[in-house]
């Protein structure tokens, strides 16, 4: 992987932090009785997306250990979609608003997946 000199050069990276601070201002305008549930958990997840992904590159010289933490990843991306359709069905946020966000997260997912299957390209010991 010649063209990525770190994680932040990922596109994977930089889609999934973009969309996190996304989440972050839109959970803002949720109630404040959903602090603590809906709004802390949308967070949480989208945030922890990058932050896998940061850590997969960090252990790329183990590819399990590579794969397993963009296995981890993407797990937090669908948790993250589903607080999306949790979030939709509340009526905190539009529908339009949903499928957006749920298409782009889907396109990281891809990425993810991409990433996964090649992992050997991303794990050569002759960086």
């Amino acid at each position: 992987m010649g063209y990525a000199k770190s994680f932040r050069d990922l596109e994977a990276y930089r889609i999934a932090r973009q969309l996190s601070s996304e989440i972050f201002e839109l959970s803002r305008l949720f109630p404040r009785e959903e602090m603590y549930s809906i709004t802390d958990q949308i967070r949480r997840s989208s945030r922890s997306i990058g932050a896998q992904v940061a850590e997969a590159w960090g252990k790329r010289r183990y590819e399990k250990s590579f794969v397993s933490k963009l296995c981890d990843a993407d797990g937090e991306l669908q948790e993250t979609e589903h607080w999306i359709e949790t979030a939709l069905d509340c009526s905190y946020i539009l529908k339009e608003t949903a499928l957006n966000l749920t298409q782009r997260y889907s396109m990281v997912g891809k990425m993810l997946h991409g990433m996964i299957d090649k992992s050997h390209l991303f794990c050569r010991t002759n960086r």
